[in-house]
């Protein structure tokens, strides 16, 4: 193929682009001239204009120059009201599940509303004069990273309140594939508020559009809604994210292991809160035929980790260098078989980590010595019928 003059233009002001601007790790995302949902203004700037905004965001809500999207909004004269702040706070600092403050952004002024705790859902009282909630939060695509249960009370909100909802798109860093127990109703809660697998293959904005197309709001009210796109963005392509998402998830490798070792989290098994390698080893006191040791302590974003001062042992996953395109049930099973300890169970007793699988049967196939194959085979039939409802609301080439 021959490129014409304009043509070869075109491609160097790319790669300059790209030069200039690298993701998380100092890397190129993309030579096709990747933009997010943010980094296309031309598109939700004329939405914004004349009307009363309140913005969805946190410290991953960053254009490509690094700019913030509030600060941008400001820049640009968009009126905006409120910023709402989901789990881990506006700056994104706080400890998973830690009450977050309301108060003051004091750069410019505008008030923050905490959208965590026990206000998960913006009041019509926090939503009285707004016409518009821009929502830009960099997800990671697993079912019960928090992220998308806030952006469903949000758009119930906005049904609720004649407020529209406009989505700054951003990649999935497990896009392109679906994998895990699909969500049981019994089972709902903030951390799995819809009938998904654990890994569902759908961004921010294709999820926002599966919750409305669905009906999947209370009382199935649907809220105006729409989706800013990426431009140049592929399903099973990886990208930087912006900024890491949450304390505990600080790079490209723990967001790897994430769906396969959340699960930890409702067992007696710490998952490295605590530690420099959050999300990227897992052990116990009571594993110790297992090879690597470490003792979790306070850190910025776990300051009373699980486990705190006491020696574990278990395996560190820092150098996994594999791109999981499935959930890996091996460590779980293996520390599992592993685990002595005579006083307690291996799962919580809260059943957290029934509400993390979104039912009770990956524990009772774990306890029965299920295998991982047997166990994936089990979630055969819920995944193909998901994947129908998935695909009516994919906005992006595989």
């Amino acid at each position: 193929m021959i490129l014409s003059v304009k043509n070869i233009y075109l491609v160097l002001i790319c790669l300059i682009f790209l030069g200039l601007f690298g993701d998380l790790n100092g890397q190129n995302t993309d030579p096709n001239c990747f933009k997010t949902g943010a980094d296309r203004p031309e598109l939700y700037l004329p939405l914004l204009k004349g009307k009363t905004v309140a913005v969805v965001t946190n410290q991953t809500g960053l254009l490509k120059d690094r700019t913030f999207l509030v600060d941008f909004l400001v820049k640009n004269n968009i009126k905006v009201k409120t910023i709402f702040a989901p789990e881990h706070g506006f700056r994104g600092d706080a400890d998973a599940g830690e009450h977050v403050k309301n108060g003051i952004d004091t750069k410019t002024g505008i008030s923050v509303v905490s959208l965590y705790g026990d206000n998960k859902k913006p009041k019509p009282e926090q939503l009285k004069g707004i016409d518009v909630v821009l929502f830009d939060i960099q997800d990671v695509g697993v079912r019960f990273y928090t992220y998308i249960s806030t952006l469903s009370y949000v758009m119930e909100a906005g049904a609720e309140n004649g407020v529209e909802i406009i989505v700054l798109d951003r990649p999935n860093p497990h896009d392109g594939y679906i994998d895990g127990p699909v969500m049981k109703d019994r089972w709902k809660t903030f951390v799995g508020l819809h009938n998904i697998p654990v890994v569902y293959g759908l961004t921010m904005g294709e999820y926002g559009k599966m919750v409305n197309g669905e009906k999947w709001l209370k009382n199935g009210v649907q809220t105006k809604y729409t989706l800013i796109p990426m431009l140049n963005y592929h399903k099973k392509q990886r990208y930087g994210v912006s900024d890491k998402p949450s304390p505990n998830l600080p790079n490209d490798t723990a967001i790897n292991l994430y769906p396969s070792l959340c699960f930890f989290e409702g067992t007696q098994v710490s998952v490295g809160r605590g530690t420099k390698l959050p999300f990227q080893i897992y052990g116990s006191p009571w594993t110790k035929n297992l090879p690597f040791q470490f003792t979790p302590q306070p850190q910025p974003g776990a300051k009373d980790p699980f486990l705190n001062g006491q020696l574990c042992y278990g395996e560190n996953l820092s150098d996994y260098s594999g791109d999981l395109r499935e959930i890996n049930l091996e460590w779980l099973i293996k520390a599992y078989k592993n685990y002595r300890n005579p006083q307690q169970d291996f799962f919580l007793k809260n059943l957290w980590f029934d509400k993390l699988a979104g039912s009770d049967e990956l524990r009772k196939q774990i306890i029965a010595g299920k295998s991982s194959s047997e166990i994936k085979a089990s979630w055969k039939n819920d995944l193909e019928e998901f994947q129908n409802i998935r695909r009516k609301y994919v906005t992006y080439e595989d």
